[in-house]
């Protein structure tokens, strides 16, 4: 059975993911699409609040709690995963990404109302926020107590740094056109 509810927990992990990913993306698209011509979004924006819609409501939501359904299942089969160190680690990051996920909700029910006075150069830095909780995520559970706490934080701040300057490089590159 444990094998079972851990699979179910990683396919939820993998579709929750996947929908912060794209939620945010549609987030870029719905504020681009505020610069259009008036015809041009009165198409575009109904069109990508309905996917948002969607999106959040039919697949984010529910893998976030089922997500949240089988990770506390897994602990309950196997407890002694609460005394291992990497563990707390993992659930502080968890905890944040819960946080993350409460966040996007806050910002897709403004944008859904037509609110928001947001940029899309910043729900471009926003989705990179994800990718940092994945990658933190996957690295502590692979590696579990064979990573040295110094090398990954670096490890992680220079990831985090990385990604921040291909942003900005991505930006430049799309005001030149």
């Amino acid at each position: 059975m444990y094998f079972t509810i851990l699979s179910l927990h990683i396919i939820f992990i993998v579709t929750w993911f996947a929908g912060l990913f794209y939620i945010v993306r549609l987030f870029v698209y719905q504020v681009e699409a505020r610069e259009k011509t008036e015809l041009e979004r009165s198409i575009l924006e109904p069109q990508f609040k309905l996917m948002a819609k969607r999106l959040w409501y039919g697949i984010t939501w529910p893998s976030f709690i089922l997500t949240l359904v089988f990770g506390p299942w897994l602990l309950y089969l196997n407890p002694g995963l609460l005394y291992m160190p990497f563990m707390h680690i993992k659930l502080a990051f968890v905890a944040g990404l819960v946080i993350y996920h409460i966040i996007c909700h806050g910002m897709f029910s403004k944008l859904q109302k037509g609110d928001g006075n947001y940029t899309s150069n910043f729900f471009r830095i926003w989705n990179e926020v994800a990718t940092l909780f994945l990658v933190a995520i996957v690295f502590l559970i692979v590696m579990k107590n064979e990573v040295d706490w110094v090398y990954g934080t670096v490890g992680f701040v220079l990831f985090g740094i990385l990604l921040m300057i291909a942003i900005k490089i991505y930006k430049k590159l799309r005001e030149r056109k």
